[in-house]
C-alpha cells in the first residue's frame, strides 16, 4: 500500500534534501558545449550544458561570474564544477555552477572573434581614431607588473637610449580575475593624475592564451580607447595578438620592442645632426671655393667698370627720388604763390562751392594765414 499523500512542494523540497546530500551530486563536474546563453539584468546567467545526446540546465550566479576572465558564448566547451539542485516552484533540476575551466584554445578563440567583432563594429579599433605617438615624449608611463620581466627590459632599454625622458610604473597585475579591472584603472588614473605623461606602455610578458587573457578583456581595450594619452601595446611575444593590440595607437611585438618604439636613441640622434653639421659645412666650403674661382677666372677692371655702373645708377635713382619729394613738398607748392583755404573749424577745401556768403574761411600762406569772410561766390550756374 502507498504512502500517505505529499503536496508537490514537499515532494520538491524532499528531493532537493536528498541530492544536497549526496557526495557525487553535491560535487560534481561535468563537461560539455554551452547552449542558449543568456545573461539576466541581475547578473545571474542561464545556459544548457550539452552533449551529443542530452543536456542540463545550468544556473551561474553573478558572484561567480565575476571571477571568470572568459566571456562565456554559444559553441563553447567547458567543465563546469558545481552541484544539482532542484528549482522547488518549477519542479526542475539544474547543474548550479561553481567555477568554469574552457576547454581548447578554440574556444578561447570563439569568445576572442565575439568581442573582436563587436568592438570592431562600435569603431574602438578605427584608424581615424588612433593618436601619434610624439617623437621625444619627456614622460613615459608603463603599466605592467612591478615584479615581472618585462618591466626590466622595459626600463633597460629606455635608459639605455634616452637618459632624458622621465619613467612612471604603474604596477597592476597582469593575470587572473582582478588583472583586468586594475589594468583599465590604471589607464584611467594615468590620464587623471599625471597630465603630463607623453606616452603610456600597457603590457606583460609572454604566456599561455589563458594568462594574456586579461588584454581580450572589453574593459581593457575601452580604458585604451577613451585614453587621453597615445597608448602603446605590447602584450607578449610577436605572434601573440590581443583585444589590446587593435584597440591601442600603436601596437609593439614584445615590451622590448615597444620601449624602443616610445623614445628616439639620442646617440643617434647627436650622430644624425653631426652628419648634417659636417654636410652643411662641406657644402658651404664648395661654394666659397667656387666664388674663389669666379673672382680669380674675372678682369678686374670689367669687375670694377660694372660696380660703378651700378653705383652710378643707384645715385641717379637717389637723385628722382629727392626730386620728387621737393615737388610734393607743401611748402615749395606754397613758395610758388599757393595757398591751402581751410573753412573756420581748420577743415581744408579745394573747391568755391564748399563755401556759402557770409562763411569764415583762413587762406594759409608760407608765412602766415589770413582770416576772411566770403561776400561773394563766383562760379557756373549750377553752383549758384
Amino acid at each position: 500500500m502507498a504512502m500517505k499523500p505529499v503536496k508537490v512542494s514537499q515532494l520538491n523540497n524532499y528531493i532537493k534534501r536528498v541530492l544536497s546530500t549526496d557526495p557525487i551530486l553535491g560535487n560534481i563536474s561535468v563537461i560539455g558545449e554551452i547552449s542558449s546563453i543568456k545573461y539576466h539584468g541581475s547578473g545571474h546567467v542561464y545556459f544548457s550544458l550539452k552533449d551529443e545526446s542530452a543536456r542540463i540546465n545550468c544556473f551561474l550566479p553573478a558572484d561567480t561570474l565575476s571571477h571568470i576572465s572568459y566571456e562565456l558564448s554559444d559553441g563553447m566547451e567547458i567543465i563546469a564544477y558545481g552541484y544539482v539542485s532542484v528549482y522547488e516552484m518549477g519542479g526542475r533540476y539544474s547543474l548550479n555552477i561553481r567555477d568554469i575551466e574552457v576547454q581548447g584554445k578554440g574556444d578561447l578563440a570563439v569568445s576572442f572573434e565575439k568581442l573582436k567583432r563587436k568592438l570592431a563594429a562600435e569603431g574602438i579599433f578605427d584608424e581615424a581614431h588612433k593618436k601619434a605617438i610624439p617623437f621625444f615624449p619627456k614622460r613615459v608611463a608603463v603599466v605592467t607588473s612591478e615584479t615581472g620581466a618585462a618591466v626590466q627590459d622595459i626600463l633597460r632599454i629606455i635608459k639605455s637610449r634616452n637618459n632624458y625622458a622621465d619613467v612612471l610604473v604603474y604596477p597592476v597585475l597582469v593575470q587572473g580575475p582582478e588583472a583586468a579591472p586594475e589594468i583599465s584603472s590604471a589607464i584611467e588614473n594615468i590620464n587623471r593624475l599625471f597630465p603630463d605623461v607623453d606616452v603610456m606602455i600597457v603590457g606583460r610578458g609572454g604566456g599561455s592564451a589563458e594568462e594574456l587573457w586579461a588584454f581580450n578583456e572589453e574593459i581593457v581595450a575601452r580604458a585604451i580607447y577613451n585614453s587621453r594619452i597615445p597608448v602603446i601595446s605590447a602584450v607578449g611575444h610577436e605572434i601573440d595578438f590581443t583585444i589590446a593590440d587593435f584597440a591601442a595607437d600603436l601596437r609593439a611585438p614584445t615590451p622590448t620592442a615597444a620601449a624602443a618604439l616610445a623614445v628616439p636613441d639620442t646617440l643617434e640622434l647627436k650622430s644624425y645632426i653631426e652628419k648634417i653639421k659636417d654636410d652643411m659645412l662641406h657644402a658651404l666650403r664648395n661654394h666659397v671655393q667656387y666664388k674663389e674661382r669666379l673672382m680669380e677666372a674675372a678682369n678686374p677692371d670689367m669687375l670694377r667698370h660694372s660696380l660703378e655702373n651700378k653705383i652710378d645708377m643707384s645715385e641717379l635713382k637717389v637723385e628722382n627720388f629727392y626730386k620728387q619729394l621737393c615737388d610734393l613738398n607743401p611748402m615749395n607748392i606754397a613758395a610758388r604763390g599757393y595757398a591751402a583755404i581751410t573753412d573756420e573749424n581748420g577743415v581744408l577745401k579745394s573747391r568755391a562751392a564748399d563755401f556759402k556768403k557770409g562763411d569764415i574761411l583762413k587762406a594759409v600762406f608760407i608765412d602766415g594765414s589770413i582770416t576772411a569772410e566770403v561776400l561773394d561766390r563766383g562760379g557756373s550756374s549750377d553752383d549758384k
